[in-house]
């Protein structure tokens, strides 16, 4: 009966492009870039995996991006070619403040960086709160050290490190004029060789408010004795992506403007990595703003020109690149397997699947994978005093819109043990609508609820409360491009009813939208309520 069901989920993602071709699944893509013909189309990740910085070892490569509140944090993804990604592993499981116990939208994890250097793989990234952090392993997808605070400050963001020929280590990083009170400026500083300490007092390198304002997420290199800052410029989505060189790695530092919008659609490009393959060519992974899809992920072609890098594609000759919305893979040595990050669960593991994420630091006791074979079981967590609307709730269990248009089916067996516990399917930004089960004092329902501008803790509206004789559904919610979101369910996993109004998806604070589950009670108690979610 199970095979049957996880079918019926796999024929729901209506909206699929093309199978799977790892060999080890039928699961149906609902996004791939990878075009079969040694070509691809950006975006390479129709996902929110804002800030990407990417780097090579050996025949592999690693990403990392921003995760904000959102735990586990500080995702990585590995690829062969450059093209087809995977989610491996996290660097963090927890935020390592107790403040994160609780959702604090767009703070924590903010433009991380990656390197690698004398076997050993290195991540660092701001807190504009807290200061900056660093962590390291020796495999990206082992464990990973805990989180070290290698400087408390405020207003610190975007660091990036470079270890120098002569055994020197520095790092750069910008400003976050909310908390510092001004932006546009870059700032080095000498690190101790381990990479875990600053040694000395800054050196402002770069001013860009005149011609870059609001520089920022530097990432260090250097190439034919030239040290370069690769930093984006001019706001998410109407800004380029600077380049800064000098001999010098305290300055003076020439700019020049590389990556535009142009005549494209793709706002915003900037924010990445150069990485070079193990054939000598040079590429450039980049951020697009999509509104409720976040900042998903397009590669670039690039060149050099005169100690220059030039990115996509340079229509005129005058040194600014354009996106490329098609065109050649990398060339890596050979071809590998179509691979995306992962969406679907069956919870036949016991752990949950890397693409989940809590929105505050998480706990153990939220739920089970071993309480019952192949079954995801939420228990119904108390509300947070004080409570709102879900825009307090640390225990929704979300992951990133995947494609422009989805559906997602999930089904679920509801346990109550108090009046006032609900569980269900939740797409959640600035605005948010669920579909769960409710029990009330005289019964179980299916309600569906909607809130607009919840970070303005707005209440939310009941729109539809139908009561049930039985509490074992089918929901679904069917993705639209654009962000519309269409909720229904159904008794027999066949015939679905389509059940209150359309929501249009929002990103939250600088993530895009989520989907995923909850389960949640009005009284803390113990033992509570659960609920069983036999696949998503």
């Amino acid at each position: 009966m199970k095979i049957l069901l996880a079918n019926l989920v796999f024929v729901s993602l209506l909206f699929a492009q093309n199978k799977l071709s790892s060999g080890n699944s039928n699961y149906e893509l609902v996004w791939r870039s990878d075009n079969e013909d040694g070509t691809y189309s950006n975006p390479i990740i129709y996902a929110d995996y804002s800030d990407p910085d990417v780097i090579k070892i050996g025949d592999d490569y690693y990403m990392v991006s921003s995760s904000f509140n959102c735990t586990p944090a500080l995702p990585i993804l590995h690829s062969k070619d450059l093209v087809n990604w995977k989610i491996i592993n996290h660097v963090a499981q927890n935020l390592p403040s107790p403040i994160f116990d609780k959702p604090q939208h767009g703070k924590g994890v903010w433009a991380p960086s990656i390197r690698f250097y004398k076997g050993e793989v290195y991540v660092y990234y701001g807190d504009p709160d807290l200061g900056i952090f660093m962590s390291k392993t020796k495999n990206p997808a082992d464990k990973w050290e805990p989180l070290h605070l290698i400087k408390s400050a405020k207003g610190w963001i975007d660091p990036c490190p470079l270890w120098d020929d002569d055994g020197n280590v520095y790092l750069v990083h910008a400003w976050a004029k909310s908390r510092a009170g001004f932006n546009s400026i870059l700032t080095v500083r000498r690190m101790s060789g381990d990479g875990k300490n600053i040694l000395d007092d800054s050196v402002n390198v770069f001013d860009g408010t005149k011609n870059h304002p609001t520089i920022e997420g530097p990432k260090f290199y250097k190439r034919n004795k030239y040290y370069y800052i690769f930093a984006p410029a001019g706001g998410v989505k109407p800004g380029w992506q600077t380049v800064l060189r000098s001999k010098n790695i305290f300055g003076p530092y020439e700019d020049k403007i590389v990556l535009e919008q142009g005549t494209t659609k793709i706002n915003g490009p900037h924010q990445g990595a150069w990485v070079s393959t193990q054939t000598g060519e040079d590429w450039f992974i980049h951020f697009q703003d999509k509104d409720a899809y976040g900042r998903i992920v397009h590669l670039q072609p690039m060149i050099w020109k005169n100690d220059w890098p030039v990115m996509g594609i340079d229509i005129d000759g005058d040194g600014k690149g354009e996106p490329v919305l098609t065109w050649k893979k990398p060339n890596v040595g050979k071809n590998y397997p179509i691979e995306v990050p992962q969406t679907n669960d069956e919870f036949d593991s016991t752990s949950l699947g890397l693409q989940w994420q809590w929105h505050a630091n998480h706990s153990d006791h939220w739920y089970s994978l071993t309480e019952k074979k192949g079954i995801l079981r939420l228990y119904s967590v108390s509300e947070p005093q004080g409570f709102k609307n879900f825009w307090d709730i640390p225990n929704l269990l979300l992951q990133k819109f995947p494609a422009p248009k989805f559906s997602v089916t999930t089904k679920l067996d509801f346990n109550p043990a108090l009046s006032g516990e609900k569980s269900g399917l939740i797409v959640m930004g600035f605005d948010y609508s669920y579909l769960a089960f409710e029990k009330k004092s005289d019964g179980i329902y299916l309600v569906k609820n909607s809130c607009k501008d919840a970070d303005k803790e707005t209440p939310e509206i009941e729109e539809v409360s139908v009561r049930l004789s039985n509490s074992g559904f089918f929901l679904r919610v069917t993705v639209n491009t654009g962000g519309a979101c269409n909720f229904s369910y159904s008794e027999d996993g066949v015939k679905y009813n389509t059940i209150g109004k359309s929501l249009i998806a929002r990103e939250g604070r600088w993530i895009g939208a989520k989907i995923g589950l909850f389960a949640l009670s009005k009284k803390n108690i113990s033992p509570s309520g659960y609920s069983d979610f036999d696949w998503f």
